[in-house]
């Protein structure tokens, strides 16, 4: 596949004192077999030599090539608004600071693309993988072409994807909000809200290596509630209004109630989209929000 004058993918990664993990990051798309595609950088706020590191690969012939964007630090839904806000290319994909592209990866992005693009799709799933090559929960099965993202995982899917987004798509839809004094909002937002109009084709190969890093939000999620309680109440809420499930919505009505009960807001009932529910799952919003507290309080 040879090189165009305009790429169509942006490769972008959101990095935030990951200069000893980013390496890994920048050696993988040197691998690449096609080298049409951006590298994006969006540094939110690292204080670890990023960007010096950065300024160096910039001088080198990568053949491809590497923007670089600094942002107060702010979370990692912040740091994709703002890679969203500079991304000018057809195609784009989130590669985390702390992983690898797949050898070949944008080759067969670009190839699946070729062949879809004509068919209205948002844009393209693909598979994750572990470093050792294990596929990152399910696969897709063997008759899938296509899927929404919530409706893979709503009838059995598990694990990780990889998401290539229309660039023109995802910049249609609003921004992730920002609470004051949180970090967190679900990067899934803007993915179900597309999955109500669009579907995505599916790229039944590994595109990306993955490995989960000890302070990631991963591994902190019950931290992660009791911290940024008002970015859970906001990704519950759009959940319950549009539920996958009455199972998943009664689950999503429970955190709803939790998260808001956490962040001190009185008048969550009122503002639920599903009054009733909320009022029967409140006692269990109370069960959960203890369970969190006890649970952050041990280091759990």
């Amino acid at each position: 596949m040879n090189k165009t004058v305009d790429p169509i993918l942006t490769v972008f990664t959101p990095a935030y004192n990951r200069a000893h993990t980013l390496p890994r990051t920048y050696e993988s798309l040197c691998r690449q077999s096609c080298k049409d595609f951006i590298w994006l950088i969006v540094d939110d706020g690292s204080t670890d030599g990023t960007a010096k590191l950065v300024r160096e690969w910039q001088r080198r012939d990568n053949g491809f090539e590497i923007q670089y964007v600094y942002k107060e630090n702010g979370g990692m839904h912040t740091a994709h608004n703002a890679a969203y806000a500079n991304i000018h290319t057809e195609l784009n994909v989130c590669i985390d600071s702390d992983d690898k592209m797949a050898d070949g990866a944008v080759e067969k992005i670009l190839k699946t693309w070729q062949q879809v693009r004509c068919m209205g799709y948002a844009g393209i799933i693909a598979l994750d993988a572990d470093f050792g090559g294990n596929v990152i929960g399910t696969g897709f099965p063997d008759a899938m072409t296509e899927t929404t993202v919530s409706g893979y995982y709503a009838n059995g899917g598990r694990g990780d994807k990889k998401l290539i987004y229309r660039t023109d798509i995802i910049k249609q839809y609003p921004e992730y909000p920002v609470f004051e004094g949180e970090k967190y909002v679900a990067l899934s937002y803007k993915y179900r809200l597309i999955d109500q109009k669009y579907k995505m084709a599916v790229l039944n190969e590994v595109v990306c290596n993955v490995e989960y890093q000890p302070d990631g939000s991963t591994n902190s999620m019950l931290r992660q509630y009791l911290n940024n309680p008002k970015g859970f109440a906001f990704w519950r809420k759009v959940k319950m209004q549009t539920p996958d499930s009455n199972k998943r919505l009664v689950v999503d009505c429970i955190h709803y109630c939790s998260s808001s009960i956490i962040a001190g807001n009185r008048h969550y009932i009122k503002e639920s989209p599903k009054r009733l529910l909320t009022v029967f799952c409140t006692p269990a919003g109370w069960a959960l929000t203890k369970y969190i507290r006890r649970r952050t309080k041990n280091g759990g």
